[in-house]
Parts: structure tokens; sequence; C-alpha cells
């Protein structure tokens, strides 16, 4: 609709031109009066719905990225009434959609309008429209639509009309994503697959009685465990008009509010129903956006989207919801794919300029985290337990983890002793640096979600001075002599907290084997005389993993360098060595700085090895500050699919 936010209900407004048509539920009559409605340039090509180049439907419907694209008000390309009608920019946005379905990374999945599909509701403009949605229709392609105030008139009890006759469930019912239908055929649901689950989508009326809130109440309520996002075209309007040049103004996250219409679907239908996370609608300009929160605290995007005040009427130009379930992640764009289609050499200067919307209402991301968003209605799985005999593989010489032996927050006292779970006498005991605090080491149950044992240690260490209680394996235990001439695989969880600083936690080991490079007859290139032989450990320098050892067959060290690990978030790491190369993996996937240098075992004085805990020039300097999960080292090389993070 002709309107923006300077007018946001349909109150009587002055009768400027956009006034005029904002308040005239079937504009025709009135555009003729003013002297409006000038063909469009150029006539509809006479192949404009039909299949050309728009290649394959083919959705992926497990990957877990997948767009949504999103079409506003296309009135101004389907004026029958005055003989102004070009199909050509909404029939090539059509066949962008069909042609990046299941295609690289857009993997365009639904389409929805957003309703004014005609200026004037007229039979010759649906007649029309119809023509152009046959080419999705031919190529199976997923959509929906809703009425907007210039398709229809009153609210959805109208009865018949050319709307209901050309988008109404007749046709829907040809659609593998059709889901029904209210009884009076102007609001629909639609369901697609995306990402291995099932998404809901609601195309409400411009005007919805209470009976078709009921029909929309219950149907989210029969699909419980479907994120569900709303379309209709009035919803909320954004707070600047478009006297704001480049139409962009305040918060671009936060310039949106409710209509007196939009008010009431927020209180009749979303505030109470946690599965709608996302609402869409068109209507007014310039585009905005708005966060509310629904009933039970939970975030509620509600965009809008409008271009009918740009070239050609906005030209067929779509909005690109790109879901990523990888990155927590929607990243949104606004393209024309009718100018993108042009040779860029013959594009006239206002077609360039409107190739892509790049402000930051058309152009930005949302971060999500959807599992979370989800829960109250998607419960996430969450992995059991696993036995630790399970995760005993050939050739364990250590297990330790630190489930089911403490209270979650209870601190562990120096003399404390851990099992080694394999059996091989490997066992743990606490040390606690003279004048630590006494809950310098607690009890967690905090966890990787991948991890076997559902519990962790916190280590609250540091230096200067140089404080914290760390684990240390006794003087007799196996492990202190092991060599691992022909491989070895180290693992552990770790996660660093928010208060993790640079200078006083940099370089604390997670593990760490005593004995120092010097004592070893260790030296040459990067050779440090006074590290130990052995630390896995978090630098100073954006918390990058390292693993520096001292080989059997090198004087020197081979070093392992990982990317940065960002705090609050559980890291798996493992470092596989398989008689000759050693390789860091974070998350199962290598680093980028695996030396390619023979390594052959690692070399030991028969000393201690340490968790926690990190020796230099024979004394601890450092102890670790975070949470450090389930420790398993083998005496062999292990591929991913045997590391701790296996289904």
């Amino acid at each position: 609709m002709c309107t923006h936010a300077d007018t946001p209900s349909h109150e009587p407004a002055g009768q400027s031109r956009r006034g005029f048509l904002r308040n005239a539920t079937l504009a025709g009559a009135g555009a003729a009066a003013l002297g409006i409605g000038a063909p469009l340039l150029g006539a509809p090509a006479a192949d404009a719905a039909g299949s050309a180049g728009a290649g394959t439907w083919n959705p992926d419907p497990e990957a877990l990225q997948f767009t949504l694209a999103v079409m506003p008000d296309t009135q101004f390309l389907y004026w029958g009434s005055q003989d102004s009608v070009n199909r050509t920019p909404q029939g090539e946005s059509f066949r962008y959609i069909i042609r990046n379905s299941g295609r690289g990374t857009d993997n365009i999945v639904f389409m929805t309008h957003l309703g004014d599909l005609t200026q004037d509701a007229d039979p010759s403009s649906f007649e029309q429209v119809d023509k152009a949605f046959a080419l999705l229709d031919a190529h199976g392609a997923a959509y929906s639509v809703v009425a907007g105030n210039h398709d229809v008139t009153g609210e959805d009890d109208r009865g018949d009309t050319p709307y209901l006759q050309t988008l109404g469930p007749k046709r829907f019912r040809r659609s593998k994503t059709y889901a029904g239908s209210d009884p009076t055929g102007y609001n629909t649901a639609h369901v697609f697959r995306a990402a291995g689950r099932s998404w809901l989508v609601l195309a409400l009326d411009w005007r919805v009685t209470d009976q078709a809130f009921a029909w929309a109440d219950d149907f989210i309520k029969s699909n419980p465990k479907m994120p569900v996002i709303l379309t209709t075209h009035d919803l909320v309007y954004s707070t600047y008009d478009d006297n704001v040049f480049p139409y962009e103004s305040g918060d671009p996250e936060n310039n949106a509010e409710f209509s007196g219409y939009g008010q009431k679907i927020w209180d009749k239908l979303i505030k109470d129903n946690d599965q709608i996370f996302l609402t869409l609608n068109g209507h007014y300009w310039p585009s905005g956006r708005t966060t509310r929160k629904n009933a039970v605290g939970n975030d509620v995007h509600l965009h809008i989207a409008n271009y009918q005040n740009r070239y050609f009427g906005g030209g067929g130009m779509i909005r690109l919801y790109h879901f990523d379930l990888a990155r927590d992640t929607i990243d949104v764009e606004t393209i024309n794919p009718w100018i993108l289609a042009q040779d860029p050499q013959s594009r006239n200067k206002l077609a360039a300029e409107h190739a892509r919307i790049t402000g930051p209402v058309d152009d930005f991301s949302i971060p999500m985290d959807f599992a979370k968003r989800f829960s109250g209605f998607l419960p996430v799985t969450v992995r059991p337990a696993r036995p630790a005999a399970r995760e005993l593989v050939k050739g364990t010489l250590a297990y330790w983890r630190f489930d089911a032996q403490g209270a979650p927050g209870t601190p562990l006292t120096a003399g404390h002793t851990i099992r080694d779970l394999s059996g091989k006498g490997n066992d743990l005991t606490v040390v606690t640096v003279p004048g630590t605090a006494a809950d310098a080491l607690t009890w967690s149950d905090d966890h990787h979600p991948d991890q076997p044992g559902h519990a962790s240690l916190k280590f609250a260490g540091g230096r200067a001075p140089v404080h914290g209680t760390y684990l240390s394996t006794e003087a007799n235990a196996p492990l202190n002599t092991e060599t691992f001439r022909t491989g070895y695989t180290i693992e552990t969880f770790v996660r660093m907290p928010l208060d993790w600083d640079a200078g006083n936690n940099g370089w604390a080991s997670i593990l760490s084997r005593r004995g120092s490079a010097g004592a070893a007859g260790k030296q040459g290139k990067n050779s440090d005389p006074k590290e130990p032989l052995v630390q896995l450990s978090i630098s100073n320098n954006g918390r990058e993993p390292q693993f520096n050892h001292y080989p059997l067959n090198n004087t020197y060290p081979t070093t392992n360098w990982g990317h940065g690990l960002v705090e609050l978030k559980w890291w798996h790491l493992a470092v596989v060595n398989d008689g000759r190369h050693t390789k860091l993996y974070v998350e199962g996937a290598p680093v980028v700085d695996n030396p390619n240098r023979v390594s052959t075992g690692l070399t030991s004085l028969g000393l201690p090895w340490l968790v926690g805990g990190h020796e230099y020039a024979g004394a601890v300097d450092i102890v670790f500050h975070g949470n450090i999960g389930d420790i398993r080292i083998v005496n062999r090389p292990l591929p991913a699919d045997e590391f701790l993070t296996a289904e």
C-alpha cells in the first residue's frame, strides 16, 4: 500500500497522493482522478511467465543452511484497470528463486509474498498475476501469499473475490507444502522442511476476524514442535518516513512500532505463542525492524519490507533470509534479480542503484541461538553421559573424568585422589599452591555437549603471584616414563571464562609433563631450556591452544598452533601423533599450523604429569584458569571417528 510511518493506522489522512491512496481500499478510481498511473516502462514479454532459464526446484531439506525468499508489495506492476501491467520483473525474481533452490549456499526452500499483489484488485490484474505465479507452479516451487488492502476490502469474511479465485486454497492444494486454510480461504498455513525439521508459515489476511485468530491459534497448537514464521500485510511500521535519505534513521535494529492493527495481532496471537519467532509484513515504507519479548521472555523479530516507493515500483525486489543453523545466524540481504539479470553496461543509472539495497535496514544479520530460542517447544536432545568402560579403547593408558565424585561448587582439597579409570594406575592427586584460596579448584557439572562424562573441574588459578590448585600423577605412575615411540593421542575438553586475562592466565597448561628441556639435554632452534618437555597450553594471544613438545628424535621442539578460542564455549582438543608427524585438532578439525616435521614420541625424565599446572625452571609458575573436562591418553594414533566426541 502507498503509505509510510507518519500515519501508521488506517485513520483519515490528508489528501496528498500518498494519503489518498492510503485511505482508498481500491485505489483505481482515485488514482485516475489524480491523473497518475501511466504505463510502466516496457510491455510484458510474451514468455514472461515461461520456464526458460528457470532451472529446477530442488531444495535440500537437510542442510543446515537454507533461505527464505520474501517478496513485498508488487502492486505497481499490476494495475490492470489502467492498462498498466508488467510481469517481467516479478517473473525474473521467480526464476531466480527457482534457480537458487538447493544451489550452493542459497538453498531457497520457500517464498512468501507479503500482499498488495495488485494496485486495484481488478480481475484483469489478477489474470496477469495468475500467469506470473504459474511459473512457480510449473516447477513445484513452495510459496505463500497474503491479501493486502489493494487486493481486497473489509475483513476476511468478505466472501468471494478475484484474489481468492486466483490465489486461494484451490490453487495451493497442488502444493506439497500447503497445510490448510481457515473456512474463509483467506488465511493459509504452509509447512516446509529445512535443516532437518519442519517449519510453519502462517499467511494471514489484511484484516482477520476473531474466528480466523482462533483458527491460527489452533493450528499452531496442533503443530506444537514447529517454529512459526507469521506473514501478513500490516503489523509494524517504520518510525521514520521517506523524507529521510538514504532511507535510514535512528537505530536500525529498533526503528519500527506496531500499527493499531499490528498491536491486535500481537495481543491476540503472537505474544502467547512462543513458536512464533519471526514476523514479516509489507504495506508501510521505509523498511524497518524491531524485537519484542513475548509472554515467556523470548525474542520475536518483527520486520517490515517494502520497496514500492523505489525505482520501477520495486521491480519485483526480494529479500533473502539466509538461515545458518551451524553459525546460529540469519543473514539478510535485499536484491533485485530483474536488474541483476541485465547486462551491467546496459543498466540505466536508477537500475544500477537498485540492483542491491545495502542500507542497515535491508542488509543485516540476526544472531540467533536456534536451539535455545526453540527450546521451549522443541527441547534440545541432550546427549546422555556414556560409561567410562565404553571410552577405554585399545591402548588407553590414562582416562580421567570428574563425574559422580563431588557436589558442584564444592572444593577439592590437597591430597584428594582422582582415579585413573583405565586401570593402569595413573591416578591424580590434588596439589595446592601455598596461600591459595580454599575454593581454587571445585567440582562442576558444566561440560562439553559431546563429552562422555557430564562434569568438569573448575580451576581458579593464575600468576603474579602464583596461585591455584592443580593435579599431579604420583611419582611412580607408569605414565611418567612412557615415551610413545609409535604414536599417541591426547584428548581433553576446555572452556575459558569471561574473566580470563592474557597477562594473568596466558600460557597456563591444561596438561604438561614435568622435567625441563635443559635437563633432558635439549637445545637448538626455538628451544627454551627452562620450559617443560611437553605442554598443551592456552597462549596469551587470543587464547590459542598450543602443543609444544620435545620429541625423541630432535633436540629442539615441535610446536602445533591452533586458532583463537572464544570464552564461555566448550572446546574439544586432540593431539594425534602417528609415530612421525603430530597434528592438533580443535573440535575434530585439524588446525593450520601442524608442522610437516618428523617428531617421534615424547621425551621423558620419568617425572609426573600435571593437569592444570605448568612448570618453568623446575617450579610451578602458573595454574590454569577455566574448566577442564575428560582427559584421555592413548598409546596410538586415533582417527577422528574414535575421539571422545564420536557418536
